[in-house]
C-alpha cells in the first residue's frame, strides 16, 4: 500500500490531512475487500469466461487465433499458468467452478469408480444421471462445495452457463432452487441439455430452429457454433448477466483424433477463435465491452501419442484380476479406470497386499511416469501430494503416464505414452509440462493492459479472481488465490516464488525406479509444473538377489 504524503499544515491543512487519510484508507480497503477499487466499487459489471478445451499456450499465435492473441496482447497473458492434476476436463472443470482441489470438491476424474453408483465399473462423472443420483445419495454434496455460479446467484445475480460438453452441468446442477429472481433466471446448458428444461426454446430459435448436433466432427464446428449462438443470440437477448460461461469443445475434440499441430487441429483452434470473436462483437454492440472482463482459459494442455501403455494388461500378467469392468467382483480384484495420461487403480476391499503388488508391477513398466498411493509405499508419493483424498471413495493408486519432450510429425513438442493410445492421436491427463501448462488470458477493466505475467498461476485461482473483480465475497474455503499481480492499479514488488522438487525411488532387483514432481508455490498456493519417472539398471556391484 502506498500512503499519500501528509499535506503541509496551512489554513486548509486539516482538510488536506483528512483527504490524504481518506485516500489511504480507500487504498487499504481495495487490497482487502473483494472487488474493491480505489472508489470502493468493482471495475467490472460482467465477467465472461470462454473455455478453449485443450488449448496449449504455445499455440496462442496471430496466425491461428487472432482474436485470442489480441486479447492476450492487450490484456494479461499468464505465461506460467497450470491446470490441476489429473489434467483432464472434468477435474479442471470442477476446479474452475469451485476454486478447490479434488480433495475438497470430491470430483476426482472424468470417470470414477463409486460402488454406491455401480459396483462393477466406473461411471462418467459429469453426465446428468450420475450427477442426480450422486446428489441424492450425498444430500446435494456430489460437488462438495458451492460453485462460482451458485455463489453469484446467492449474491442476487443470475448466471448463464453454456457448454458443448456436459462438464458445464457441474457448474450449476440446480440441486436447490430458492424462489428468487436470480435462481429463476439462471440457465445451464450442457451438450444441448438445458436446466431448466424449458429454457431450450430461445437457444433453438437462435440456431434457426436446429437442435444441438447429435454427432461430433473434427473440427467440431457445428456443435461449438450452436452452443455459442445459444448463449449470445439466445440467452443474452434477455440481457448479459453478471457471469457467463461458454465452454467450447475444440481444439480438444480434434486434437484427440488428429494430434497436436495437425492441420485439422489448427483449423479447430481457428474455429474456436471465431466463436470468441462473435462473443466480443455482441459485447461491443451491447455497449458493455468496457465494463466486461473476458477470461479465456483451457482446462489442460495436450500431448501427442507415439504408442500406448497397457496398465490392466501389465497387472494381469502379474496374476491380478485387473479389468475395466468386473463381473461378480471379489476382494482383491482390481478396477482400472483409464484417462489417456493417467489411470486410477481401485482394489476391492482395499487389500494392501494387492496394492503393494500393483505398485511394484507399475514401477517396472516402461510407460509409468509417477505413482501416488493411498498407503505408504516405497518409491511412491502420497495421494495427498496432488490434493487427492486418502479416504472415502478415492482410488488406492494413481499412475501418471511417462512423457518426453520429443516432437511429433507436425513439429509440436511433447509426447506421452497414453493408456490404450494409438500412434498419431493426442491425449492428456499426465504430469507432462505440455499438459500441465495451460492457457489463461484476461482482458477488461479489472486487468492490466499489455502485461505478461511470469508469476506462476493456476486454474485454481480463476474462481476467487472472478468473485474478486465482481465485488462478491470469496469464501475462506477456496484453495486458490486472487491473481492480484494481474489486476489494474496493482504494483509493488514481484511475488515470491518457491520451487520444490520431490523425489522417490526404489530398488527392484537389478533395476532402480525413480520418480519426481516439481512444485511451484506462490502465496501458499501450490502448482504442479511437471512430474515423470525412469527405470534404469542399478550399478553391478550393488545388485542383490530378492
Amino acid at each position: 500500500m502506498v500512503t499519500p504524503r501528509p499535506a503541509r499544515r496551512t489554513d486548509k491543512g486539516s482538510f488536506r490531512w483528512f483527504a490524504a487519510l481518506r485516500l489511504a484508507l480507500l487504498a487499504a480497503l481495495s487490497a482487502v475487500l473483494p472487488g474493491a477499487s480505489a472508489q470502493g466499487a468493482p471495475a467490472s459489471d460482467h465477467v465472461v469466461v470462454v473455455v478453449f478445451d485443450g488449448m496449449r499456450p504455445d499455440f496462442v499465435r496471430p496466425q491461428y487465433c487472432p482474436n485470442l492473441y489480441s486479447l492476450a496482447t492487450n490484456g494479461v497473458f499468464f505465461r506460467r499458468n497450470h491446470c490441476a492434476y489429473i489434467s483432464t476436463t472434468v477435474v479442471n472443470g470442477t476446479v474452475l467452478a469451485t476454486g478447490t482441489h479434488p480433495r475438497q470438491n470430491g470430483i476426482l476424474a472424468n470417470s470414477d469408480f463409486r460402488e454406491e453408483l455401480n459396483s462393477e465399473t466406473s461411471v462418467a462423472s459429469e453426465v446428468l444421471d450420475t450427477v442426480r443420483r450422486a446428489d441424492r445419495i450425498s444430500g446435494g454434496k456430489y460437488v462438495a462445495v458451492d460453485t462460482v455460479a451458485e455463489l453469484i446467484q446467492a449474491a442476487g445475480h443470475y448466471t448463464y452457463l453454456a457448454g458443448t460438453k456436459s462438464v458445464t452441468l457441474l457448474h450449476d446442477r440446480f440441486r436447490r432452487r430458492d424462489d428468487t429472481e436470480a435462481h429463476r433466471k439462471s440457465v445451464t446448458l450442457g451438450r444441448g441439455l438445458s436446466l431448466p428444461r424449458g429454457a431450450t426454446d430461445p437457444m433453438v430459435t437462435a440456431n434457426e430452429g436446429r437442435a444441438f448436433p447429435s454427432t461430433d466432427t473434427t473440427p467440431n464446428i457445428a456443435a461449438d457454433t450452436w452452443t455459442t449462438k445459444a448463449l449470445i443470440h439466445g440467452l443474452w437477448t434477455n440481457g448479459v448477466p453478471k457471469y457467463s460461461l461458454l465452454w467450447l469443445s475444440d481444439p480438444d475434440k480434434t486434437q484427440h483424433a488428429r494430434g497436436v499441430g495437425a492441420p485439422e487441429s489448427l483449423a479447430a483452434i481457428e474455429a474456436s477463435d471465431k466463436n470468441l470473436g462473435e462473443v466480443i462483437k455482441v459485447l461491443d454492440r451491447a455497449g458493455i465491452r468496457d465494463k466486461t472482463d473476458v477470461l479465456v482459459v483451457s482446462d489442460h494442455g495436450f500431448s501427442s501419442v507415439p504408442r500406448g501403455g497397457d496398465v490392466p494388461g501389465a497387472l494381469r500378467r502379474a496374476g491380478l484380476n485387473a479389468q475395466s469392468r468386473l463381473e461378480n467382483p471379489e476382494p482383491g480384484d482390481v478396477v482400472v479406470v483409464e484417462f489417456g495420461g493417467s489411470a486410477l487403480i481401485y482394489v476391492i476391499d482395499r487389500r494392501e497386499d494387492v496394492i503393494r503388488t500393483a505398485a511394484t508391477v507399475l514401477q517396472g513398466c516402461d510407460f509409468t511416469g509417477v505413482i501416488f498411493s493411498r498407503i505408504e509405499l516405497e518409491g511412491t508419493f502420497p495421494l495427498s501430494t496432488v490434493n487427492y483424498p486418502t479416504n472415502g471413495h478415492g482410488p488406492d493408486l494413481v499412475v501418471a503416464m511417462r512423457w518426453t519432450d520429443d516432437a511429433n510429425e507436425f513439429g509440436a513438442p511433447g509426447q506421452m505414452l497414453a493408456t490404450s493410445g494409438t500412434r498419431g492421436t493426442g491425449a492428456h491427463g499426465s504430469l507432462s509440462r505440455f499438459e500441465m501448462n495451460n492457457t489463461l488470458v484476461a482482458a477488461g477493466p479489472s486487468f492490466k493492459r499489455g502485461f505478461v505475467s511470469n508469476t506462476p498461476s493456476g486454474n485454481i485461482d480463476v474462481a476467487p479472481t472472478i468473485l474478486h473483480v465482481l465485488g462478491i465475497n470469496r469464501p475462506d474455503w477456496m484453495d486458490g488465490r486472487v491473481l492480484r499481480e494481474a489486476l489494474a492499479g496493482q504494483g509493488g514488488p514481484a511475488l515470491e516464488v518457491r520451487e520444490r522438487k520431490l523425489e522417490a525411488s526404489r530398488e527392484i532387483g537389478f533395476l532402480r525406479w525413480n520418480q519426481y514432481l516439481r512444485i511451484l508455490e506462490v502465496e501458499g498456493v501450490s502448482y504442479f509444473s511437471e512430474g515423470n519417472g525412469s527405470l534404469r539398471l542399478r550399478a553391478p556391484d550393488v545388485v542383490e538377489s530378492k
